[in-house]
């Protein structure tokens, strides 16, 4: 278990990492973690930690999901909160493991006030601990897309773009239909990748007629679906999850980057 702050009054928190954080954009980690650091969290980062069981709870696979989430709440209940960059992960966390277990009683219990410390990145920082501002920097005209999960499971929305508006020289420009599901929704892109991809499609253009420079989400499934289809249409707008531009961390290569 990996502790990044060892000051004694400050608060308790475990970050879920998430499987396409950890596979694809570790930056994004790195990122919630100096957000959190920066808000005076004591950080720790369960090495144990595996999936969510969200694949497997989209595919109607109850037994796994539920050894999974068995997995997930041993790691984490000791913790004072458990905090994700990502909606779609925390809402499976805060959401549906209550679900899972509602009807096996020596879990219901444990599964219930698990899902009571389980936040979302930006709604934790705002909602828990009251954070107003950050200290980053950037020159860019943003455009935010709200995820289904996030949105619609966690109500996250106003969250990140009060955040983002404390960056300095942050222009913020609102998608058309931003509450539309980009295609991605994890499974469903797999099953029907016809489907899928007409949603993208019209997602790209709604995102390209706002003409922002850069396009921001809090998931990072839905940012790798939009940001491969504006890269495959040739599109020079950049894509990054929220927690980067927040912690200043835009050094790096944008997602689907070259």
């Amino acid at each position: 278990m990996s502790k990044r702050n060892n000051d004694s009054d400050s608060t308790e928190v475990a970050l879920f990492v998430t499987c396409l954080v950890d596979l694809f954009r570790p930056t994004v980690g790195f990122a919630a973690l100096k957000l959190l650091e920066d808000a005076g969290c004591s950080v720790h980062v369960p090495v144990e930690q595996t999936c969510c069981g969200q694949p497997a709870w989209n595919a109607g696979d109850r037994k796994d999901t539920r050894e999974i989430a068995e997995q997930v709440i041993k790691i984490f209940e000791e913790f004072e909160y458990i905090v994700a960059p990502s909606g779609s992960c925390a809402g499976m966390l805060k959401v549906h493991y209550p679900e899972l277990f509602h009807n096996i009683p020596e879990w219901r219990e444990r599964a219930e006030n698990f899902a009571s410390k389980v936040h979302e990145l930006t709604s934790f920082l705002t909602d828990v601990l009251g954070v107003k501002k950050v200290d980053a920097k950037l020159n860019s005209k943003v455009a935010y897309h709200d995820s289904c999960a996030g949105l619609r499971e966690l109500n996250i929305s106003r969250q990140p773009r009060e955040l983002l508006e404390s960056v300095e020289g942050i222009t913020q420009q609102e998608l058309n239909d931003s509450e539309t599901c980009c295609g991605f929704g994890g499974m469903f892109a797999v099953k029907y990748s016809d489907i899928s991809n007409s949603i993208v499609s019209e997602k790209a253009e709604n995102i390209k007629n706002a003409e922002p420079d850069l396009l921001l989400a809090g998931d990072l499934g839905c940012l790798m679906n939009m940001a491969g289809k504006l890269k495959r249409q040739g599109s020079k707008i950049e894509v990054r999850h929220v927690a980067e531009v927040l912690a200043g961390m835009c050094d790096g290569k944008p997602i689907a980057g070259e």
